[in-house]
């Protein structure tokens, strides 16, 4: 049964139209599966109870099942979701100062194997559908609204299990439905799709859709990044930075350079150089995220003060660099601490699921 979340506005009129209506009854739909956030046909009363009935026996609005919620004492929300394969994915709601952001995943598992990434061990089960992907977004601004929260869901990042342009085909047809002005109505400059760098992917979003973009260098060296990321036998630093800089700069923001200081690897003073080197001349901004360490991967965090030197050296060359907080490290929802984990308990119908979310 096809669930009309998978279908963009053009294509509900269209669908409109095949079953003998007029083409507006495709808008009326579209709104309310994205504004209004429908989850059944007979919410949607300005349609005639005619459609409604046609429309609940000939498709379907179903959405994951939320099987876990975790709250950390940041506030970060972390959702285990349960798709109808049985296949288990996760999101994350984070709390800002103004606004929300919802981590999102593309893909069950993740086929890279970078080794400082726990959702590598889970390896690559499939790409999530068009429906599964959006249905994260309706499932959190479902769940603000109902706990009475009046800031707003303002930012998705597509930093969650997967990587998204491996999935590029149902990735863009998401982010036009997240972006349509009828619908969602998310701004490109709010929706960041983050990268290990596959240049031609991107080349692909930055022709049909562009938004902005996080690159995951984590290296200023092939040498370095190919001893932490496979994918970096493929493609070298050198092609990645210049994709970027072919990449559309949405209303003038910056690339992010999304760069995991792990301890002794890739966070010393040289490092930081060479770092500065790659990105002098173009306008972008450099997130370092310490590592968050676990007991199954073999690095650890540096120190606060080679933290803070790493980044006084790329800010003394003119790159703007933050500092990311790592929130949600109580409920493992923090940057590579998380896996898909099957653990059964003694009843054999019973299977708790831990999942992973890949943020870097």
């Amino acid at each position: 049964m096809l669930n009309l979340r998978n279908l963009t506005l053009e294509e509900l009129k269209e669908l409109a139209i095949k079953l003998g209506e007029p083409s507006y009854r495709g808008e009326q739909i579209f709104h309310w599966i994205t504004c209004k956030e429908a989850l059944s046909f007979w919410e949607m009363t300005d349609l005639p109870k005619t459609l409604r009935k046609r429309l609940s026996e000939e498709f379907s609005l179903a959405l994951p099942e939320i099987i876990e919620t975790k709250i950390d004492v940041d506030g970060t929300t972390k959702f285990a979701l349960k798709l109808q394969d049985g296949e288990i994915i996760e999101t994350v709601i984070i709390p800002e100062r103004d606004h929300f952001t919802l981590c999102v995943s593309t893909q069950v598992g993740c086929p890279l194997g970078c080794k400082f990434c726990l959702t590598a061990k889970m390896g690559f089960k499939r790409n999530l559908e068009v429906y599964e992907i959006i249905s994260q977004v309706v499932l959190a601004r479902r769940y603000l609204k109902e706990k009475g929260e009046e800031l707003p869901l303002r930012n998705i990042v597509f930093m969650g299990m997967g990587e998204p342009l491996l999935n590029l085909k149902n990735l863009i047809k998401a982010l036009k439905i997240l972006a349509h002005p009828k619908g969602f109505n998310y701004s490109k400059k709010r929706l960041t799709v983050s990268t290990a760098g596959l240049v031609k992917e991107m080349e692909e979003l930055a022709k049909t859709f562009p938004t902005a973009l996080a690159v995951s260098l984590h290296a200023p060296t092939d040498e370095i990044r190919r001893s932490l990321m496979p994918i970096a036998r493929k493609y070298s630093i050198k092609e990645i930075i210049s994709a970027c800089k072919r990449f559309p700069r949405i209303k003038r923001g910056r690339t992010t350079i999304e760069y995991i200081l792990i301890k002794d690897i890739n966070d010393t003073p040289y490092c930081a150089h060479k770092l500065a080197e790659l990105l002098k001349g173009f306008p972008f901004k450099v997130n370092l995220i310490p590592f968050n360490p676990h007991p199954e991967l073999p690095f650890e965090r540096p120190s606060q003060e080679r933290i803070e030197k790493f980044q006084k050296i790329l800010l003394s060359h003119g790159i703007l660099t933050t500092v990311r907080k790592s929130k949600g490290l109580g409920i493992e929802a923090a940057c590579g601490q998380l896996r898909a984990k099957v653990v059964k308990d003694s009843s054999p119908d019973s299977v708790n699921k831990e999942t992973a979310i890949r943020t870097c």
